[in-house]
This record gives C-alpha cells, structure tokens and sequence, in this order.
C-alpha cells in the first residue's frame, strides 16, 4: 500500500503559492508517481479547501490538500503474446518453464497502463498453451509461485485447476524443494549453515523487505558455499542455496542480512559497479580484460533445480537447469582474473 491510499490532509503554506496542484502532491508523496497523483485528481479523490481542483490549479498558499481516497483502476486481463520460451517439460497437468531474468512472471494488480500487462511471463504462457488453471485469476493464470523480474530459473505452471490446488498445497506443506545459485560479495564465516531471520516490509522503503522488524513471517534458508574467489574487484562466494518458505525477496534480504548481498542487488546492498580498489588497478587492468570496474546488470541468481510429486500421477519429479550464459560469463570473467593474478 502507497501514501496515496491513505486519506491524507496537508496545508499549503507561503512557500508553495504558485505550484501547481500536482506538483505540490508529488513533492508531498513521494513513494507515489507522478501519473498516479494525476489519476487521484482526475478521479475527484484530491480536494484543496473541500473543492475539487485540476491537476494545474495554482496553489495560494493557505490551503488546506485532502486527500481522500484511492485510485480505481479498471481490471486487468492477460493477454497472450508471441514470446519465446524455454519449456523445459510439458504434459497435460503442468509446465516446467526456465524464465530469463529482466522478465516479470505477471503484471502487478495496481498497473495503471497497458504496456505494464505486457511482456510477462503469463502472456507468453497464455500464447504457449491451449489451457490454463484460473485459480490465481485473469491478471495471474498458470502461476503457483513465483521468481523475481531478476532472477532466473524453473517454474511450474498449472494448466488446470486441480493441479493448481495440489501443487499449491506441496508448496503451502513445503514439500517442494527449490534450490537456487547465487555470487554473493564476501567470504561467509561459515561454510554452510541455515537461515531462519523473519521477513517483513520495510516501514520506510516499501519496495524492501527486512529481518529487522519484530512482526515478521517466518523463513528460513539454508546455504553451502561451494567456492571461494579472491579477484582484482573484491572476494566472493558462489552459494547453492535452498528455501523452506517462499517469503518475498527471500534470499536476497536474507543474504543481505549476514552482509552478503547478491552481486547485483542494489536494492539490498550489492554496488551497481564493482570496483578495483584504486591501489591494484593498474595491476589489474593490465590482468584482467575486464577493466577497473565490472556490472551485471541483473541479481546474480538462479533457481537452478525444482523438485515435487506430479498432482496426478504422484511421481516425485525433478528438473535442473545450468547458469545461463551472463551469468557464467561473469563468473568465468571473475575466475580468470583470479587466476592471472595468482
């Protein structure tokens, strides 16, 4: 939930005759987007003095701003669209599909256009396959779990409701396991060990999740290093990770919290570069074709293998899939530095 979404009153001073109505609100709401500011005052939900006001009213500077409800966006439905996919296995119950990073697994219930309900991973599923289950609804058909925009890896897709149902009740008993790949920055302490932080919404950053909130759910990660690397750009860790509950962001604020963000996660700690420490950059730029600084562009995770019982045939199932290729084309570019410089 956005300030938007909770009735709100401010008061206009000296300072801000002359600013536009909407204007006033942006710099007054500011985990809220422009355009959404301008569907609040075009939805009659903005009042200056108990009027309804244009998004250019010009503000005197002793009003009072109410705002005083939510946006009403009308219903999505996915659509399907002709994008490639990797199907890794298909019969009549469900789908193995490994998603590339930079792709969302479906549009966000609050999209307020309709650019943002494309290009998802549901509208190429809807294009891929005849059926579909509708338990997650129109905006979410198929979809019993989830990954990250950045993340890439295995799913499984319901192609109808009872599958849905069944493999949704493995998740809920933690039947299923996943098991994913992340380069973390740092040498852990321990070798492996396991996770059990809770993780809730930070109070302050909402895109955030956080284990330093008393009120969090429940999670738990266990973790095994399987290899170590001292480069030109810092050490690191590649971890083989497996998670006991789906809580959102887990790894990522979990790994975090042992101060070892994921390579590429800005939003919990990674640098959106990784630099040379200006001291051995002259060494290195003559070891390391890389250069003084290296990007990814995306978090370094993958979750790499999916096992659980097939909802129909009751079959225990398992599916693995490699590091696709940016990310072990980083890794071999981390590892052949390392090696030039022994």
């Amino acid at each position: 939930m956005t300030s938007a979404e909770i009735p709100q009153e401010f008061h206009a001073t000296d300072e801000d005759a002359g600013k536009r109505l909407d204007h006033f609100l942006v710099g007054n709401l500011p985990d809220v987007s422009r355009s959404r500011v301008q569907q609040l005052i075009a939805q009659a939900k903005v009042q200056v003095n108990g009027q309804t006001e244009r998004a250019s009213h010009k503000l005197r500077g002793d009003e009072t701003i109410a705002v005083t409800g939510t946006v009403q966006l009308p219903p999505l439905r996915a659509i399907a669209e002709n994008i490639p996919l990797d199907i890794v296995y298909e019969d009549e119950d469900l789908a193995i599909v490994n998603k590339p990073a930079h792709m969302m697994v479906h549009a966000g219930a609050g999209a307020a256009d309709a650019e943002r309900n494309l290009g998802t991973l549901v509208n190429a599923l809807l294009h891929h396959f005849n059926s579909l289950s509708s338990v997650g609804g129109e905006l979410r058909p198929g979809i019993v779990h989830r990954l990250d925009k950045g993340t890439s890896g295995l799913l499984v897709v319901a192609k109808n409701d009872v599958a849905h149902r069944k493999l949704g009740e493995q998740f809920s008993a933690r039947e299923v396991k996943k098991q994913y790949i992340a380069l973390v920055h740092g040498w852990l302490k321990e070798p492996r060990g396991t996770i059990k932080n809770t993780i809730s919404r930070d109070a302050i950053r909402r895109t955030r999740m956080t284990t330093r909130r008393s009120e969090g759910r429940e999670a738990i990660t266990d973790y095994r290093v399987t290899k170590k690397l001292d480069t030109p750009w810092g050490k690191f860790s590649l971890v083989a990770l497996n998670i006991h509950t789906g809580r959102t962001h887990q790894i990522r604020v979990h790994m975090s919290s042992l101060g070892h963000p994921v390579v590429g996660d800005n939003l919990y700690g990674a640098p959106r570069q990784i630099r040379i420490a200006p001291a051995t950059q002259a060494k290195a730029r003559r070891e390391a074709a890389g250069g003084a600084s290296l990007s990814l562009g995306r978090n370094f995770l993958h979750a790499a293998s999916l096992e659980f019982t097939h909802p129909r045939t009751e079959e225990r199932l398992r599916f693995s899939r490699p590091l696709p290729d940016d990310l072990t084309e980083f890794l071999a570019q981390l590892e052949n530095a390392r090696s030039e410089s022994l």
